[in-house]
């Protein structure tokens, strides 16, 4: 999608092919049966330090859609409430320092050496992040606590990588901390999706196309891909396309099999994708006959369930809960390979215990219906050596070009990854045709004092 915006605004003719009936990929909606309702596989959220995401929306407005909160919850394991938000007048990367300071779940000595890693995090060179070292081993070699690996490092950085710490590697964990939180003032800072993301990019960026001239197709899946005198796709059906030139913004495990073989000849990371791993993320989906809590969103320390969602009151309309309404929960557990295998029944009681054991109202309230999902190949795995896999949006065969998160844009997997990966493909076609034109949007500025501190 990021993409076709940039080169339907250059002046190309685009027409961007979907497989699914619905724009979104793995950001998107699907109808659930017993309400009626859209709903998201799992919660997503951008960040102030999202630069290129936030361009996106912009460009097809959609920014609307989008709630930026500049506090978080924490609640503790006892459950101890800890606002998380900025000191006004303190420049970053001093800005937080109050709000780790106030975490009063964990002791003073780990509060303390948890600030103190953080600032060895942000003074790292390079060849301190070399690939082959993990940010759990790290933590340990600084002598990190269990408390604080499992209530604050692990808090944060699984949501953030989507994988667990003794995997992620710590070139990645040190990009969350330092550009999520170090650099500005508003890199912390959230951005909520206020809309199912089948209304914000199935609907909304779906109707932007249409104004703009790009030709959409959806329900329409790609069998082949070559590129001779010029680019062409054979579609399931058998119909050719022809252009000038083809990105494939598909799943890393995915571009063996519609690359055609002459081509793939010529892409030596190709065989290298197989090694890519996948990490799960599990939604749990709660509608409750009363609202359980006010409040948008709380982090969760110290259990299963990571992150709690307010989705707010939707009518419901199944068989058993007719003409009742349901106040909508939803809980992220990122990194949840754990739960293979496990009942689902059984997750959904553990995360409503858990919900109650903090909200006494979700003990009393009545759970009007539940779903449990799981996306498996959520997220790309973030371990070590993982950037020596990931290609450049540009290829060696002419006319071709990939795009997707997992491909080379030193971020995680993350809408703003996938925004930029499809952005420097834009950049590479506009520079091909002698048209070149900068896309990508540039990184919040570093302000002053993170200048002189971080490296």
């Amino acid at each position: 999608m990021a993409a076709a915006v940039a080169l339907s605004q250059s002046g190309c003719r685009v027409q961007l092919i979907e497989a699914r009936r619905a724009l979104g990929g793995r950001a998107t909606s699907f109808r659930d049966p017993a309400t009626g309702e859209l709903v998201d596989h799992c919660q997503h959220v951008g960040m102030g330090c999202c630069t290129n995401l936030i361009d996106f929306c912009r460009r097809t407005e959609i920014d609307d859609l989008f709630r930026r909160d500049r506090t978080l919850l924490f609640i503790g394991p006892g459950g101890e409430r800890c606002r998380f938000g900025a000191t006004s007048g303190l420049p970053a990367p001093l800005h937080l320092a109050s709000s780790f300071w106030g975490l009063k779940y964990l002791s003073a000595r780990d509060r303390l050496a948890i600030m103190h890693a953080v600032w060895r995090l942000a003074r790292l060179k390079n060849d301190e992040t070399a690939e082959g070292r993990t940010i759990g081993a790290w933590l340990v070699e600084q002598g990190q606590s269990p408390a604080a690996i499992e209530q604050f490092w692990s808090v944060v950085l699984v949501s953030a990588l989507g994988e667990q710490l003794d995997r992620a590697s710590l070139a990645a964990a040190r990009k969350v901390i330092v550009d999520g939180f170090l650099v500005a003032r508003a890199a912390y800072e959230v951005d909520i999706p206020q809309a199912p993301l089948g209304t914000v990019y199935d609907q909304r960026v779906a109707g932007w196309f249409a104004k703009h001239g790009v030709e959409l197709r959806l329900g329409t899946a790609a069998r082949r891909v070559t590129c001779g005198d010029a680019p062409q796709v054979e579609l399931a059906d058998g119909e050719i396309l022809r252009g000038d030139f083809v990105i494939l913004a598909l799943p890393w495990h995915r571009i063996a099999e519609v690359v055609a073989p002459g081509q793939a000849a010529r892409l030596p990371w190709l065989a290298g994708l197989a090694a890519i791993e996948s990490a799960p993320i599990t939604g749990v989906h709660l509608w409750f006959d009363r609202e359980i809590t006010p409040l948008a969103h709380a982090v969760l320390v110290g259990r299963l369930s990571q992150w709690m969602f307010n989705r707010g009151r939707h009518a419901a309309d199944s068989s058993g809960v007719q003409g009742r309404t349901g106040h909508y929960y939803q809980v992220v557990i990122s990194a949840s390979r754990d739960l293979a295998g496990l009942d689902r029944g059984a997750i959904a009681r553990q995360v409503h215990g858990e919900l109650a054991a903090i909200w006494p109202a979700a003990a009393e309230a009545k759970l009007l219906h539940w779903r449990v999902v799981t996306e498996h190949a959520a997220v790309f795995s973030v371990r070590p050596g993982i950037e020596a896999l990931r290609p450049s949006q540009q290829t060696d065969v002419d006319g071709l070009l990939v795009a997707g998160d997992w491909t080379a844009t030193a971020w995680p997997a993350t809408m703003e990854g996938a925004v930029r990966s499809g952005y420097l493909a834009a950049e590479a076609i506009l520079a091909r045709l002698g048209r070149p034109r900068r896309w990508l949007a540039p990184d919040l500025k570093r302000e002053w004092l993170a200048r002189m501190l971080i490296r």
